[in-house]
């Protein structure tokens, strides 16, 4: 692992790290104290996948998003198929965190997965403002990052308690979620509208989106974009044209994919293929780094 830039506030601990996996790995993860949060730059390793040991079956696994927000005290299996990333990593105190959840708080299944993979603008934004300090440190960037931490741990209880599991409340039925999930996981295929989506879970679109809303605690629409954006970045790390990668996605055109592609990540596709060109040519060797926060 490799730090390009860390801060230490009061409630949490921040970095921008690059690392590199030579081949296959698996490994295991806990944090008792803090919140993990990581927001991938680049596009997630291969196959990158995670189980909860504790709650699922040895062999039901999930495939990592760009966002994810592990909880302290569940042991996961890690896996991927080895390669290089960089992410945004923000660790940040349980308690500033659970304060914000109510008592009757317990953490479902729905509620695990979701942890997994985060399609979440407000929590995005963030996430991205952090980074965007982080590497460009000016007079205030100390007191500006604790207060979006602040923010931010508020608007993750928020998604926490918005989230019901499968099924409950209205929420989506965990047999349309699957369709959902294999569809956007189908490469080489035109990017789903909700009405297709709906059509394949055999619901209106209006049902989709108050079920998905229910089940994931965002829109069916946020959650495409996310995804979409996700496809995107993955793509640019190819050679493939980007004026193709934007009609492939489902952008109305080369411009209209730029300003969403800049929206989402705070850069244009071209400065980010750039910017991982760069990354992706230079060594990364192995360092020594905390893994947690020093308790005060």
């Amino acid at each position: 692992m490799v730090i390009d830039a860390e801060l230490e506030l009061p409630a949490a601990f921040i970095m921008i790290a690059r690392l590199n996996h030579d081949g296959p790995d698996r490994n295991f993860f806990r944090r008792d104290r803090v919140y993990w949060l990581d927001l991938c730059l680049t596009p997630r390793r291969p196959e990158a996948k995670a189980r909860y040991c504790d709650f699922w079956a040895p062999t039901r696994f999930v495939e990592l998003g760009s966002m994810i927000a592990l909880p302290p005290r569940k042991r996961l299996e890690l896996q991927s198929a080895g390669g290089r990333h960089a992410s945004l990593l923000c660790q940040i105190k349980e308690e500033v965190i659970d304060k914000w959840l109510p008592e009757t708080f317990t953490w479902t299944e729905r509620r695990l997965e979701i942890c997994l993979n985060i399609s979440n603008k407000t929590i995005q934004s963030m996430l991205l403002k952090l980074n965007h300090e982080l590497r460009n440190p000016t007079i205030g960037s100390e007191r500006l990052c604790e207060a979006v931490v602040s923010q931010l741990a508020i608007e993750i209880a928020r998604l926490f308690v918005a989230t019901s599991d499968a099924d409950a409340k209205g929420g989506l039925a965990s047999w349309r979620q699957r369709l959902i999930d294999e569809r956007l996981a189908k490469p080489g295929e035109a990017f789903p509208t909700v009405a297709e989506l709906a059509h394949l879970c055999k619901i209106s679109p209006r049902q989709l989106s108050r079920a998905f809303r229910s089940s994931r605690g965002c829109s069916i629409s946020e959650h495409l974009a996310q995804s979409r954006i996700q496809a995107a970045q993955r793509r640019l790390a190819s050679s493939d044209n980007i004026r193709e990668i934007a009609e492939s996605l489902g952008f109305a055109s080369q411009s209209s994919f730029t300003a969403a592609f800049h929206r989402a990540m705070g850069t244009t596709p071209g400065l980010y293929r750039s910017r991982l060109a760069a990354a992706n040519g230079v060594g990364v060797t192995q360092a020594a780094t905390r893994t947690e926060m020093k308790p005060n």
